[in-house]
């Protein structure tokens, strides 16, 4: 039988999350600007029948190359996979080895607003913080919709507190 529970035992911790937030994409410096209008851009790109939710995103890697990436639905519902993912494997595919430095984020609602940040599932968090740990370098999300506000996240890691990683499995 396990010992009895005493609240000595128990240490509170606080995670917070920093992040930046403009009140519009034309306030960001522009470089921000240029890959997240491609990122809006790319929203047109998706294929998105069953949501009609179109994602695109856009990255910046380390060798000045960017890519682009839309969210694939299918018929079989869960085969689908979101845009930041299409665009990661993407730039994995063309460039490997090569880090990912900012990750721009948008889409358009066609049953609804399209007006506020956007932020990446949970599964798109997960595989956004193992290509951050893989390459040892923040990865900037830059977050929006087709207008209105757009925050910036310094470091993906900041999405996905007590992430599971790699260095879990030694």
């Amino acid at each position: 039988m396990p010992p009895p529970f005493k609240p000595d035992d128990m240490e509170k911790k606080i995670q917070q999350v920093e992040y930046e937030e403009y009140k519009a994409a034309s306030e960001l410096p522009a470089d921000d600007l240029s890959l997240l209008e491609m990122a809006r851009k790319t929203v047109e790109d998706a294929y998105a029948p069953y949501s009609r939710f179109r994602v695109g995103a856009a990255l910046q890697l380390a060798n000045g190359q960017r890519v682009t990436g839309t969210n694939q639905e299918n018929a079989s519902y869960p085969v689908g996979i979101c845009a930041e993912r299409t665009a990661l494997s993407t730039a994995s595919s063309l460039y490997p080895g090569v880090a990912v430095q900012a990750l721009a984020v948008s889409y358009r609602n066609e049953l609804g607003s399209s007006v506020k940040p956007i932020s990446p599932c949970g599964i798109c968090r997960q595989t956004i913080c193992e290509y951050q740990q893989r390459f040892g370098t923040p990865i900037r999300i830059i977050m929006a919709g087709l207008t209105g506000p757009v925050i910036i996240i310094r470091d993906a890691g900041s999405l996905m507190p007590l992430s599971f990683s790699s260095s879990d499995m030694l």
